[in-house]
């Protein structure tokens, strides 16, 4: 083949591939990866093919080149990981372990090339754009806020597939390697720098020339020191390390994750046995877990979730919004400031009634930002300049510049009315009023209103900077436009939206109080505090129910109830338990007692709660039929809550339930579990139930 023929030939492959490579003066060759129509780069089975091919004519040209850099044409992202559909389309083990091993050979590739090869990496690089990198021989990352680096495969009940398993203990060391796989944590490029995932972390508009620098250098011979591998360098200290790495991951995650065994017997096989048959390893266990049930509902969340970030909310498109105002200093109304500053980049007005309400909005925006700087996220600079973006008024003072006010006073429908109208009154004509309750009617809210049209529930989670789920609630005559607008606005505050209809509750609370209800009566019958929280932690959720309560506060339980069962029937009438509590100051975490006490970090039990509610705690249920007890009246309610069209789908009600209130990702949400069970199984345990508790338990 003439040098022109394969000129010619590179440049049609650069029309359709998303790999092509170019070689400058300096013999260096730069490797792009750019896929077509796409805005981020991720891995294709389809694309193994281009690789090999662009691998073989860099291999024929290898006398004459000096280095390799590895580069994106985005401008925002290096490799965002691999195209899940990969995954799915596999139909079988076999398939998912050849897809596995196909990554690994074609990195191994690059890592054999017999020149030094650079990641030049600027924006995420997660997955197997992280694997990709660790075949060069050299990384090199821009410091931007944009660069991201992790193997969150874990996340989707996976393990890194491609090699990761193997090269990055052997790059940083086992015990910094174990905490980046099992929690699929990303790393901000100076904590990358520090622990050796790059070799140079530089200003973006350096990075190529920096990476080009590397391609020069001899080819990486990095030895670990012995302060590196510590105990891991003999199997005796291995063994140590994997035991208690094994027991603090299966702490949180008590069995449910098969992924986490799967990685440590992975990378402790390839530590044992050598790279080739950790490798070998790494592909069989990839493949296994491609098959369990675990991985499937967590990559059907994932799909979900990216179906959603499409959605507008409504057909309109959203207006504008540059000032957001907050009515009330609390918490709730503090973090909801917060993230719309820090996030969604506003300006932002909070109203309170006193300057104590103003002070501690302040205090919590703050605090936020400080332990940011304090982790060198951001500069004392920025921290000051986020700080003044933020304006305390104690009266409706320059609220005609705010395009939407979020209320988040008192869970009172006569104060939310009089702010309605106050913000109507006083603030620009078009203003959106967005309503923060947890459980009142929007409909009721609006009533009077003068423009009821641009009033609308905004229901955030606390602590509102953590929680990812918002519940956008439209009433009656609520407009397409203020739907998409607070839709917009609520994604870029970093959440996730999902549209409900207006109804007591809305669907998140409405699906928690059955279950909340269920093991306060659990607690009457003389199930241990303790028993009831460790029932539900081992079928899946983060917090167990009793705790959860503590957590929201007893007082907040309280009064909610009573609205669910005023709108909704006797099934949501609460056991004699949350009253007593209050009248005894016991409102939870907030007050440092509740049904546990809190003393600093540290929580037990409150053995006096028994004697109050004349409680002799024995168990005598099994952990799983507590957990069914309070599972499946939730089950129940969110089955009703799509019949009557409070959630638009069964992904929304997966989605809300799992971000909302932490219902166990691994099963998917309550419709996937729901499906996963089947008609009749989940028909004859519902019949089951009420055959021995009552009719709550009947769908």
């Amino acid at each position: 083949m003439t040098l022109e023929t394969k000129n010619n030939t590179l440049e049609a492959v650069k029309n359709t591939s998303a790999f092509a490579w170019t070689k400058d003066d300096a013999q260096i060759a730069w490797l792009t990866i750019d896929v077509p129509n796409e805005k981020m780069n991720t891995l294709q089975a389809a694309f193994a093919e281009q690789v090999t091919q662009v691998l073989d004519e860099i291999e024929e040209q290898q006398a004459h080149i000096k280095g390799l850099v590895i580069q994106s044409g985005k401008p925002d992202n290096f490799i965002a990981g691999a195209d899940i559909n990969m995954i799915a389309n596999c139909q079988n083990a076999s398939e998912a372990q050849a897809l596995a091993e196909k990554g690994q050979q074609l990195f191994q590739r690059i890592e054999n090339l017999p020149f030094s090869t650079v990641a030049a990496i600027h924006g995420p690089c997660l997955g197997g754009g992280l694997e990709l990198a660790l075949a060069c021989d050299y990384r090199v990352c821009s410091d931007d806020n944009k660069t991201k680096l992790g193997l969150p495969e874990v996340q989707l009940g996976l393990l890194p597939g491609s090699g990761g398993t193997q090269r990055l203990p052997r790059l940083i060391g086992l015990l910094p390697s174990l905490d980046i796989i099992l929690t699929g944590k990303q790393l901000r490029p100076k904590k990358a720098l520090k622990l050796g995932v790059v070799d140079a972390s530089v200003p973006h508009t350096i990075l190529s020339r920096i990476a080009a620098d590397f391609a020069l250098k001899n080819k990486a011979k990095r030895k670990l020191s012995a302060k590196e591998w510590g105990l891991s360098r003999n199997p005796l200290g291995r063994n140590v390390i994997f035991s208690q790495a094994e027991k603090q991951a299966q702490k949180k995650a008590r069995g449910n994750y098969p992924a986490i065994a799967a990685i440590l017997d992975s990378i402790e096989h390839g530590l044992d046995k050598g790279m080739k048959k950790g490798l070998l390893r790494e592909a069989e266990q990839f493949a296994r877990l491609a098959m369990t049930p675990e991985s499937a509902a967590l990559r059907s969340l994932f799909f979900a979730m990216t179906e959603m970030k499409k959605e507008k909310g409504s057909d309109a498109e959203p207006k504008s919004i540059d000032y957001v105002g907050v009515l009330g200093g609390g918490l709730m109304g503090g973090g909801i400031a917060h993230v719309s500053i820090t996030k969604a980049k506003k300006k932002v007005t909070i109203k309170d009634i006193s300057n104590d309400g103003l002070l501690n909005a302040y205090q919590y925006h703050y605090q936020r930002l400080d332990k940011l700087r304090k982790r060198r996220i951001i500069s004392k600079a920025q921290l000051q300049q986020q700080m003044l973006q933020l304006t305390g008024v104690t009266e409706f003072k320059g609220f005609k510049k705010l395009d939407v006010v979020i209320e988040a006073v008192f869970e009172d429908l006569n104060l939310k009315q009089e702010m309605v109208k106050a913000v109507q009154d006083q603030g620009k004509e078009d203003v959106i009023f967005a309503t923060n309750t947890s459980s009142l009617p929007i409909g009721q809210i609006a009533e009077g209103a003068q423009k009821p049209e641009n009033i609308v529930g905004l229901h955030y989670f606390s602590p509102v900077e953590k929680m990812p789920l918002v519940e956008v609630i439209p009433h009656a005559t609520t407009s397409d436009e203020t739907i998409s607008t607070v839709v917009a606005l609520a994604k870029q505050q970093g959440k996730t939206p999902i549209v409900v209809k207006d109804c007591a509750g809305f669907y998140v609370n409405r699906i928690l109080a059955p279950y909340m209800n269920e093991a306060a009566r659990l607690l009457l019958a003389g199930e241990s505090i303790e028993v009831i929280d460790e029932a539900l932690l081992d079928f899946g959720f983060p917090v167990g129910p009793i705790s959860l309560l503590d957590e929201v506060g007893v007082d907040i339980g309280a009064k909610i109830m009573p609205i669910l069962e005023a709108e909704l029937g006797d099934r949501f009438r609460s056991p004699d338990v949350f009253q007593t509590l209050i009248d005894d100051k016991r409102l939870g975490k907030k007050t440092k007692r509740g049904f546990y006490v809190y003393k600093g970090k540290k929580k037990e039990p409150d053995q006096e709660v028994y004697t109050l509610l004349n409680i002799k705690p024995q168990s005598q249920l099994s952990k799983n039929e507590i957990a069914m007890r309070c599972v499946l009246p939730m089950l129940a309610e969110a089955k009703r809550c799509l019949d009557e069209g409070i959630i638009a789908s069964e992904r929304d009600g997966d989605i809300g339930a799992i971000f909302g209130i932490g219902f166990p990702p691994f099963l998917g949400g309550p419709f996937t579990y729901m499906n996963t069970l089947g008609e009749e199984k989940l028909a004859t345990l519902m019949r089951n139930y009420a055959d021995k508790y009552g009719d709550r338990f009947i769908e």
